[in-house]
């Protein structure tokens, strides 16, 4: 039961919950639950349980999480009732104490019981985690055989309930185990951990009884049996980027998938679709559009060769990759590059895919996915020494100087901003837009926001970058001429616009081709991969 996180367009009706206070993120209307209401969804929850024992299941959990119904009760912040359901813990404890008791009555003695709980909300006004060590104890005496130990509300700052990757790999250990230390029943740890061994190692620290994994499934369905294999290498990890499944869910309310892996969520389909007849296919690009194309073509038989002008494949990948708290994507980039050896992909690394070459090897079918080139902007300056590309500056090919000015708040311009703060430099990052392009309502965006605040940097919104000297950057803003100075470092971070290249050859020969990734259109990770995976298949995306 959502409470107030939810939408009437949802449910039909207004979001119901403790006290008549509006979600902090979804800011809808809420009804305060009548004492008559709250019986009838105790009784609810119960029934619930009972269909799922009839059904075979083996446990039941009960989500007081995250903020929902069950945790909006426990929380100061969501419950000032003043009845018996409100107004000391206790009290506000009261509901899911009720809700475990109706739920254990109706399944019986011998029927498991788990209750997912926030150990810390992380929230002014908020419970923390004394209050849950107090709490769940008395969860175990109303009925719980487990808990299940999560951190977090939907307004937590940095969205910690479904942890990004600027968090710690584990960083909720350190709660289950104190939840642990309060309880005799097992307790199960969650909180962004994808690989199978720091589970081994929280387990044999301590930590937890059971380890919880989420998104790990959707990135790779089989990697537990990889695991007990020993195929650790194989084993395709989560990125924690949240762009496929919660932020798709949530802010497009789309179906869930994953950013790495496009069978998510499609797979009864895929299964469906006919075989194709192989054919003789080239890939120009090596970035993650071009290698998720030349991974799935060739392991639908394709005979397929892959063409890339730089000596290291990856592509825009290999800057983005860079910044801080992006390790995954380039163990991404490492596993893609272990699963192509494995199929017959010919693989040619830095050697281009000319127009002599098309002409004598006449492909069935040429896969464009050469990226993306960086906009340069008619800016008076903009090509001087001073200037420097986000990708050579990620690449390491520009040095980093103190200060630094950023043209663009996209991500590009954010992380390359990131990436100076971490070597030091102060940074004024510059955009046109009035409203910051890179949302903090995600957990990405947040952190990204926070270190540009913590580090005495500034962004500068609604700002259009008239010309660049030596050693200044002149903007207006607010209809007045300012002078950033000194510039020893500008980054230009305005955006990309499609490499096709071989567009007018390919047209010429009269060979047929598909654009995928930043050549069709620059956009995110997700549509990259994504569009490569389902070349030649049609109607499966």
């Amino acid at each position: 039961h959502a409470g107030r996180e939810t939408f009437k367009a949802v449910i039909g009706a207004d979001p119901e919950a403790p006290s008549a206070i509006p979600s902090a993120i979804l800011n809808q209307p809420c009804q305060e639950m009548s004492i008559e209401r709250i019986e009838k969804v105790i009784a609810a929850f119960a029934a619930a349980a009972a269909r799922a024992k009839e059904a075979g299941f083996d446990a039941v959990e009960v989500h007081a999480a995250h903020g929902y119904l069950v945790g909006q009760f426990l929380s100061p912040f969501s419950n000032q009732r003043r009845d018996a359901y409100g107004g000391s813990d206790e009290n506000r404890s009261r509901f899911a104490v009720e809700v475990l008791k109706a739920v254990r009555k109706e399944v019986g003695p011998d029927f498991c019981i788990i209750i997912r709980v926030s150990a810390d909300e992380l929230i002014k006004g908020g419970y923390d985690l004394s209050f849950m060590k107090w709490l769940t104890p008395r969860l175990v005496d109303a009925g719980a055989d487990a808990i299940h130990v999560s951190v977090g509300v939907y307004s937590t700052p940095g969205n910690l309930s479904i942890a990004g990757f600027d968090t710690e790999p584990g960083f909720n250990l350190t709660r289950a185990r104190a939840i642990k230390e309060a309880v005799s029943v097992p307790v199960i740890a969650v909180g962004r951990i994808h690989d199978p061994r720091l589970a081994d190692q929280a387990i044999a620290r301590g930590d937890a009884d059971l380890i919880s994994f989420g998104r790990q499934h959707l990135a790779d369905p089989d990697f537990l049996a990889k695991a007990q294999a020993g195929a650790f290498a194989d084993i395709r990890f989560c990125l924690a980027c949240n762009q496929g499944c919660i932020e798709r869910l949530s802010y497009e309310m789309k179906a869930i998938t994953c950013t790495i892996n496009p069978e998510c969520g499609r797979e009864s389909r895929l299964a469906a679709l006919p075989k194709e007849p192989p054919q003789k296919i080239f890939v120009a690009g090596a970035g993650p559009a071009g290698l998720a194309a030349a991974l799935s073509l060739a392991e639908r038989g394709h005979q397929v060769s892959l063409f890339e002008r730089e000596k290291e494949p990856g592509g825009q990948l290999r800057s983005a990759s860079r910044p801080p708290n992006k390790q995954a994507f380039r163990e991404w980039l490492e596993w893609i590059m272990r699963q192509l050896q494995k199929v017959s992909v010919e693989l040619n690394l830095g050697r281009e895919l000319s127009e002599p070459l098309l002409e004598q090897s006449r492909p069935d079918l040429v896969v464009l996915a050469s990226g993306a080139l960086p906009v340069v902007p008619e800016i008076p300056g903009i090509k001087g020494p001073n200037v420097a590309d986000a990708r050579e500056l990620l690449l390491g090919k520009r040095e980093p100087k103190n200060p630094a000015i950023i043209l663009g708040a996209g991500y590009v311009g954010m992380e390359s901003a990131d990436f100076l703060i971490e070597r030091g430099c102060k940074v004024t990052v510059v955009e046109m837009k009035t409203a910051a392009p890179v949302p903090r309502y995600t957990a990405h965006g947040y952190w990204l926001n926070q270190r540009l605040k913590k580090s005495g940097g500034s962004l500068l919104l609604g700002a259009l970058v008239k010309s660049i000297e030596p050693d200044a950057v002149i903007i207006e803003r607010s209809g007045r001429e300012q002078r950033l100075t000194p510039a020893p470092l500008v980054v230009n971070a305005l955006g990309a616009k499609p490499e096709r290249v071989l567009e007018t050859s390919l047209k010429n020969l009269g060979i047929p081709y598909l654009l995928v990734g930043d050549a069709k259109e620059p956009r995110r990770l997700l549509e990259a991969i994504h569009e490569g995976f389902f070349v030649l298949m049609p109607g499966s995306g």
